[in-house]
This record gives C-alpha cells, structure tokens and sequence, in this order.
C-alpha cells in the first residue's frame, strides 16, 4: 500500500510562510494545510498544482507516494 508524503510544511518553513498565508494564497482554509502537512488529506490535482505554483516548484517534489 502507498501513502502520500509531501514536503509543504519544509518548503513553508523556508519561506517562513504561515499556514493561514498559504491558505489564503490557494484559496483553501487553513485546515486544510494542517491535513495536506499531516497525511491526512490528498489534494485535487488543481490545488497540488496551485501549491507548487507558489513555491515555484513541481508537483512531484512536493507529493511523492511511498510503500507503507
């Protein structure tokens, strides 16, 4: 079985960006940053798609699923 791990919460840090920043800029509530940074949420294409935009980078470096 995979699982979904992704890099938001490093690449927020970098940039020292609030989760409620990042909300704000995909238009998503703040919740659902907490979910996508926990593994607890997988997110539409459009919105990975939106979160790497900001970030200036791929979604395959932020999402990557691994064998649990």
């Amino acid at each position: 079985m995979s699982v979904l791990n992704t890099n938001i919460k490093e690449y927020r840090e970098k940039t020292l960006m609030k989760q409620a920043e990042l909300a704000k800029l995909v238009e998503v509530r703040r919740e659902t940053i907490v979910h996508l940074e926990n593994g607890r949420y997988n997110p539409s294409l459009k919105l990975a798609m939106d979160i790497a935009k900001v970030f200036n980078t791929t979604v395959e470096e932020l999402f990557k699923f691994v064998d649990k």
